[in-house]
């Protein structure tokens, strides 16, 4: 299993390559393509968190980690999740926002 700095380098690298791919194709904004690439970002630490929170109340990973049965990372992993949920959030509110036409 890859550890988690080469899927975290998976996952921008891809989210970075989405982005370039539709905007050299010109098929969407610049504020779009930044709400779509901070939703990319967010579900990442959001997973992240989630495994944190799982591992710290002993239902996922080694029992070799320090993580495993430990109840700062039930908190830690709980608190990263939703700094990942905030973050998608975000990038939803971005993505689908309409920019206001001047008025003359």
């Amino acid at each position: 299993m890859p550890s988690s700095p080469i899927i975290i380098g998976i996952a921008i690298a891809a989210v970075t390559m989405a982005y370039f791919y539709m905007r050299k194709k010109g098929k969407m904004s610049k504020a779009r393509s930044a709400g779509i690439s901070l939703i990319g970002i967010g579900a990442v630490i959001a997973a992240f968190g989630t495994l944190f929170f799982l591992q710290g109340n002993s239902i996922v990973g080694p029992h070799s980690s320090f993580m495993y049965s430990n109840p700062k990372w039930v908190v830690n992993g709980g608190v990263i999740a939703a700094i990942g949920a905030g973050i998608i959030a975000f990038g939803i509110g971005i993505s689908i926002r309409r920019p206001r036409k001047l008025q003359t």
